[in-house]
C-alpha cells in the first residue's frame, strides 16, 4: 500500500516469516495486492489471488478478510486484527473456527470503546459531547457503533455518529461535528481512515477536536491519542499462522487469538496545537509519547 502503515505491516510480516525460516524468492513467493482504502476494489483483488491458486491468503483488515472469504471457501485465509470474525460469519467460534479462516481478531467490544472514551475524558475533562467517525461500508462498523453508544451511555457522554465512506466525505463529516458542537472525536479503526490518516489529523486539528484512535498510524500522523492492540504484534502472530498452514495445519483447527498487548500513545505536538494540557497522571501511563 502507499500508506506508511501498510509498509510497516508488510515489513513486520516479512521479517516474522524470515525468522520462521521462509525466504522471500527462496522457499516462498508473495503476491501483494493493495486496495488503498477503496473497499470496492477488494473483490476483484481477492478473485485474482484465488485464480492464481495461492496457498494462503493473508488479509490484514476486516473488509479484506470478508472479500477473501467471499472469493474462496477452500484456500486458507489468515487474518490480522479483524473485528468480530464470528459475528461476520468468517468463523464458527474463536476456539474452533471450522472453515478456511483463522488468525488474530480485534474485538470491537464495548470494553475497548469504554476504555477509549474514558481516556478522552481523562485528557479533556470538560468534554460531554463526543462525535464518532464511522465508515458504513466497513462490515465491522455496525457492531462497533452500537458498542460505542452503549459505552458512551454508561459514561454519561452524549454521542453523535458521523459517517464517511470515501475521502470526499471527510469535510462534510467534520462540518457536521462542528454543527453538533462536538468537543472530541473517537475514530473507529478503518482502512479508509488509516489510508487518509494525515487528512483526518488535519481536520481534527482545524476543528480543534481532541481525537482518540485504535490505529497507530492515525496518531503518528497527528491524532491526539491511540488506545488499541499493538498491530505489529498481531501481524507477527498472524505470520505464525501462515507458517503453520504452509506446514500442513488446517485453518479450521487453529483457534483465533485475541491481541495480548494494548498500547496507549499520546501525541504532545497535537496537544500543543489544540492548546491542551495533558494531565500528568495520563502521561505516566503512556507506552509512547510523540513530541
Amino acid at each position: 500500500g502507499g500508506s506508511g502503515a501498510s509498509r510497516t505491516m508488510v515489513e513486520a510480516y516479512r521479517d516474522s516469516l524470515r525468522q520462521l525460516g521462509w525466504r522471500e524468492g527462496g522457499n516462498i513467493a508473495t503476491e501483494y495486492r493493495f486496495a488503498e482504502g477503496r473497499f470496492d476494489a477488494l473483490p476483484a483483488l481477492a478473485d485474482e489471488l484465488v485464480r492464481m491458486r495461492v496457498d494462503v491468503i493473508f488479509a490484514s483488515t476486516t473488509p479484506a478478510a470478508v472479500a477473501a472469504r467471499k472469493a474462496t471457501s477452500t484456500i486458507p485465509i489468515v487474518m490480522a486484527t479483524v473485528g468480530n470474525p464470528v459475528g461476520l460469519g468468517l468463523a464458527a467460534s474463536l476456539k474452533r473456527p471450522g472453515g478456511n479462516v483463522t488468525g488474530t481478531s480485534y474485538s470491537f467490544d464495548p470494553d475497548i470503546f469504554a476504555k477509549q472514551l474514558q481516556l478522552l475524558k481523562d485528557a479533556v475533562p470538560a468534554a460531554r459531547r463526543v462525535a464518532v467517525l464511522s465508515n458504513p461500508q466497513n462490515p465491522g462498523h455496525a457492531l462497533a457503533t452500537a458498542n460505542v453508544k452503549s459505552a458512551g451511555a454508561s459514561l454519561g457522554l452524549s454521542l453523535q455518529v458521523v459517517e464517511a465512506r470515501a475521502p470526499e466525505d471527510f469535510e462534510r463529516a467534520f462540518a457536521a461535528m462542528e454543527r453538533e458542537r462536538a468537543q472530541a472525536v473517537l475514530v473507529v479503526p478503518d482502512p479508509l481512515f488509516g489510508t487518509y490518516s494525515a487528512r483526518i489529523a488535519e481536520l481534527t486539528t482545524a476543528h480543534r477536536l481532541p481525537s482518540i484512535h485504535g490505529a497507530r498510524s492515525n496518531v503518528v500522523d497527528g491524532g491526539l491519542l491511540l488506545y488499541g492492540p499493538n498491530i505489529l504484534d498481531s501481524v507477527r502472530q498472524a505470520a505464525a499462522y501462515v507458517d503453520r498452514i504452509l506446514k500442513g495445519a488446517k485453518p479450521g483447527d487453529l483457534p483465533i487469538e485475541q491481541p495480548t498487548r494494548f498500547d496507549l500513545v499520546i501525541n504532545l505536538k497535537t496537544a500543543k496545537a489544540l492548546g491542551l494540557t495533558i494531565p500528568a497522571a495520563l502521561l505516566v501511563r503512556a507506552d509512547q509519547i510523540i513530541e
